[in-house]
């Protein structure tokens, strides 16, 4: 169990650095081809939304120089980046991945959001086979961790999310959302449900914009909104009392000169908008002009800290059942561990036990049935008595920090050969 993590997020890094380290989703599955080819890494995940970058490995010997595969793979000086960076290993790599996918660790925690994001990192992931094994069985569990999380506690009811803090924010603005006009630039899933809340809370209507026309058009439809192609964005966006983007520009799409032009149409009349895009969509300008009011995502994290109390007390059931869970998972992959050796011991005495049992059949001459059962059940008897003490100490060994040493005791006192020496030439058959 070699696991490495390595990330910045919300808590660690602020969104001018989140942003230089946002991948694509395009480009995710050359990003995990890379990691997954990079020293030390037998597999590998990256998990990017709008408020984490991680990166998760199974690695050799645990060793695997992240930081470096970060730094090079951004082209980021260590002064840019290491100040902002966390580093976990094994067991609390594995505490992480677990409070991460609970939504433990977000910024407005019980939202469940990031169990969706944790789920498709992982299908491009296995897509791309940068994970097939011990990373596998991880991530599957930290997704059974979460629904236990999310069933046996509170921590996820009553939930503020993203999208009923910009319906807060929007009241205080505007005082009332009734009559108002939502324009959504993006299609994504957190401005569709930001969109819900505020016509939920007496919004008017919506337009869609997205590069995309016809997701544009079915994201539209849900709401009897108006879908816009994407080239009118700039004639149309001043229709919008409040502008929730969400794009994966890699750069600002709206700048001063954009929120001028739009005051100047609206005859002063406020705009607000949400920037939940990481890279940000709002150059920080534009929230210098009277008028217009610009919220990021770091914003939102300020306008929700207030409700993270309510939670502490589910939060901490929380954390005991995370707790619970590291433990468990530990022992099972150690146990895992030593199964290859107990099979090993066992079909090698099989092996030994069978050969014994042809070398004397001949002087034996021909037998009854109860001759050729007593046999049997003497010889097996021998056997499972030679294997009880090595098996039941590599059982208990398999939950302690000396299993690795008793496996390799175990393997030398009964010679039993290793699978990749047999692949690769090494010493054929077990002496008896």
């Amino acid at each position: 169990m070699n696991f490495q993590l390595i990330g910045v997020n919300h808590n660690s890094a602020p969104v001018e650095v989140r942003e230089r380290l946002a991948i694509p989703e395009s480009r995710l599955p050359e990003a995990l081809k890379r990691l997954a080819q990079h020293p030390g890494v037998d597999e590998g995940l990256i998990l990017c939304t709008c408020n984490r970058v991680e990166l998760v490995a199974q690695t050799r010997n645990g060793s695997a120089d992240l930081r470096g595969f970060v730094r090079d793979y951004f082209h980021l000086e260590p002064a840019e980046l290491d100040p902002h960076l966390y580093e976990f290993r094994e067991q609390e790599a594995i505490r992480h991945v677990f409070r991460v996918t609970s939504s433990l660790d977000s910024m407005v925690v019980g939202e469940p959001q990031i169990l969706g994001q944790v789920k498709e990192a992982y299908a491009t992931a296995r897509a791309v086979g940068a994970v097939h094994s011990q990373l596998d069985q991880l991530l599957t569990r930290a997704f059974a961790v979460a629904k236990r999380v999310r069933t046996e506690t509170a921590v996820g009811s009553s939930s503020v999310s993203v999208a009923s803090v910009a319906v807060e924010l929007a009241k205080k603005i505007f005082g009332s959302l009734h009559g108002k006009h939502v324009y959504l630039v993006g299609a994504g899933k957190m401005s569709e449900l930001a969109a819900r809340h505020l016509l939920a809370h007496g919004a008017a209507s919506i337009f869609v914009a997205n590069r995309t026309y016809d997701r544009a058009i079915g994201l539209a439809q849900k709401f009897n909104g108006q879908a816009i192609e994407f080239s009118r964005l700039y004639d149309t966006c001043d229709r919008g009392d409040i502008v929730i983007t969400s794009t994966g520009a890699p750069h600002a799409i709206f700048r001063r000169e954009h929120g001028e032009l739009f005051l100047s149409r609206r005859k002063n009349r406020p705009m607000f908008f949400i920037d939940i895009a990481v890279p940000r969509d709002v150059d920080p300008e534009m929230n210098k002009l009277d008028g217009i009011f610009v919220y990021d995502i770091d914003d939102l994290q300020q306008a929700v800290s207030e409700h993270v109390a309510d939670r502490k007390k589910e939060a901490a059931r929380a954390e005991a059942i995370i707790s619970d869970e590291v433990s468990r998972f530990q022992a099972r992959l150690q146990t895992l561990d030593v199964v290859p050796t107990i099979v090993s011991l066992q079909d090698h005495l099989e092996t030994i036990r069978q050969a014994e049992i042809d070398r004397v059949r001949g002087r034996l001459g021909p037998l009854s049935p109860e001759q050729e059962l007593a046999i049997e059940t003497l010889t097996r008897g021998i056997v499972n008595k030679i294997m009880h003490t090595p098996i039941s100490t590599l059982k208990t060994a398999a939950r302690e920090s000396e299993a690795t040493t008793v496996v390799d005791i175990v393997r030398r006192l009964f010679n039993l050969q290793d699978k990749k020496a047999a692949k690769s030439g090494g010493d054929s058959g077990a002496q008896s």
